[in-house]
């Protein structure tokens, strides 16, 4: 008995160490569909992956010349915060099969000031299609990154 009940407990952790090794093929820097950022997706100590803007094509503002400000941020507290190290992917869990979301994934857009529900697919190795949505409609964009730097 002790025999069979071993052999489940090492399935059981093979089968859970492969499935967190897939999940973190979203780890790493990703360069927007724009150009104009880039994003380093990470793990949270809850096992979530969050993503902060750590690169911006024009960081400064070009009227100031200071770094560009969340200056759209629904929250007046945060309107004087830098975009560059912004957390602006927020608690995507892995769903197997390259997709990743979850009822409290969210991505927000510093350009609008706009927070939507986010769902994200890895389409290959290099390629990372999120898709935005506003919350309680359905209605929203696919933006299609492209990965920089592995983990």
């Amino acid at each position: 008995m002790k025999k069979v009940s071993l052999l489940a407990v090492f399935t059981f952790l093979a089968i859970n160490v492969f499935a967190q090794s897939e999940g973190d093929a979203i780890i790493g820097i990703w360069m927007n569909d724009e150009g104009t950022a880039r994003v380093q997706i990470y793990k949270t100590k809850e096992g979530k992956y969050n993503g902060r803007i750590v690169w911006l094509k024009e960081p400064n503002d070009p009227e100031t010349g200071q770094p560009k400000l969340d200056k759209k941020n629904p929250n007046e507290a945060m309107r004087n915060k830098p975009v560059k190290g912004l957390v602006n992917l927020i608690n995507l869990e892995y769903k197997g099969s390259k997709k990743w979301g979850g009822d409290d994934a969210r991505i927000y857009d510093p350009k609008s000031g706009n927070t939507y529900t986010c769902d994200a697919t890895m389409t290959n190795e290099s390629t990372l299609e999120l898709k935005g949505k506003i919350p309680g409609t359905g209605i929203g964009r696919t933006a299609t990154w492209t990965k920089q730097v592995k983990k």
